[in-house]
C-alpha cells in the first residue's frame, strides 16, 4: 500500500456526527485511502477531496460488490481498451462489464489515468485543485455518471466530511511517498527546482540526479516524481503497455525501475524509444 509520513486525525470530523454504522464505515474508508488520494493528486492533479468522495460514493464506503470482489472503487467499466480481468454487474444495463484490480490502489491509479487520458475530461485539469465544486460539476457534465444529482452528492460528501482539507497537502507539507516498488520519492512543487527538492528532502542534488537518471541541465516541473533513493532492478508488475508519447525514462520513473535495466530486459539500445502499444518487460528478459 502507498504510505506517506503524514499523520492526520479524523477526530474533529467524527465529533460532528452521531456515529451511525454508515458514518463509522465512511470515516474508516477516509482514513484508509486518504494518503493514496493525496499521492494521486500530487501526481495527476485530481483533488484528493474529489477522489475520496467518488470512491465513497461509487464503492458504497468500500462495501459494494465491485469494491469487495473486484477492488473497483470507481465503477470504471471495461470499455474496449481494457485487457485485464472482468466482472459482470448490473448498472445502467443488466450484466455490464467492469474492471477487476488486484489491489484497491490499482483502482485509484486507473481512475487517475482514466480521467487524464480521455479528452472529455481535459477541461477539468484547468481548474484549481481547491475548486472541488468545479470538479464535481465538471465530472457530471463530462458524463462520468448518469445520476443527475451526482455533482451535488459529491459536494455534500466533501463538505460533510471536510474532505477539502486534503487538497492543501503537497504544497505546504514535506510529503515522502513509498512507491509500490519500495522506493522513496517526493513530488515536485510549483516553481521548485532540483535544489529545492534537495533542500527539503536532505538528499544531495548529485544523488537525486543519479537516482533519477537526470543530468545537470534537467529542469523539473510541478508534479514530477523525484526518487530519493536508488530505483530497483525490476518492476513490481510483469509488463507495461506503452501509451502514446511515453519515453523509456517516463516508464522507468512510473515503475521505479532503473533505466539501464529497463533497456536490458527488453533488449533495446540505450536511447531507443518504444512505440505506443508496445509491451515492455519489467521483470525477466525479452526473448530474442
Amino acid at each position: 500500500m502507498f504510505r506517506t509520513i503524514i499523520t492526520l486525525t479524523l477526530l474533529s470530523v467524527a465529533a460532528v456526527f452521531t456515529l451511525t454504522a454508515q458514518s463509522q464505515h465512511r470515516l474508516e474508508y477516509i482514513e484508509t485511502y486518504k494518503d493514496i488520494a493525496i499521492q494521486e493528486m500530487n501526481l495527476y492533479g485530481i483533488p484528493a477531496s474529489i477522489k475520496l468522495a467518488q470512491g465513497i460514493l461509487e464503492s458504497g464506503d468500500g462495501k459494494s460488490r465491485l469494491a469487495t470482489k473486484a477492488n473497483n472503487h470507481f465503477g470504471i467499466k471495461c470499455h474496449t481498451d481494457w485487457k485485464g480481468k472482468k466482472i459482470y454487474h448490473d448498472d445502467d444495463e443488466k450484466g455490464e462489464c467492469f474492471r477487476v484490480y488486484k489491489q484497491p490502489e490499482e483502482s485509484y491509479r486507473d481512475h487517475s489515468l482514466f480521467l487524464v487520458e480521455r479528452p472529455r475530461y481535459k477541461d477539468l485539469f484547468t481548474l484549481d485543485r481547491s475548486d472541488y465544486k468545479g470538479w464535481a460539476k465538471g465530472l457530471k457534465e463530462a458524463g462520468y455518471a448518469t445520476n443527475p444529482k451526482y455533482a451535488s452528492l459529491l459536494i455534500k460528501l466533501i463538505e460533510d466530511y471536510q474532505l477539502y482539507i486534503y487538497d492543501s497537502y503537497g504544497s505546504d507539507q514535506d510529503i515522502i511517498f513509498i512507491h509500490p516498488n519500495r522506493v522513496r520519492y517526493t513530488v515536485v512543487r510549483k516553481g521548485e527546482s532540483l535544489e529545492g527538492v534537495s533542500d527539503r528532502s536532505r538528499v544531495s542534488v548529485k544523488r537525486i540526479i543519479k537516482y533519477n537518471e537526470f543530468n545537470w541541465e534537467t529542469q523539473v516541473e510541478e508534479g514530477d516524481v523525484v526518487f530519493l533513493q536508488r530505483k530497483r532492478n525490476k518492476g513490481k508488475g510483469k509488463a507495461h503497455v506503452v501509451r502514446a508519447g511515453e519515453t523509456m525514462h517516463d516508464i522507468a520513473q512510473e515503475h521505479a525501475i532503473r533505466l539501464d535495466k529497463l533497456y536490458g530486459r527488453n533488449r533495446m539500445q540505450v536511447g531507443q524509444q518504444p512505440n505506443a502499444g508496445d509491451t515492455l518487460k519489467l521483470r525477466g528478459r525479452k526473448k530474442k
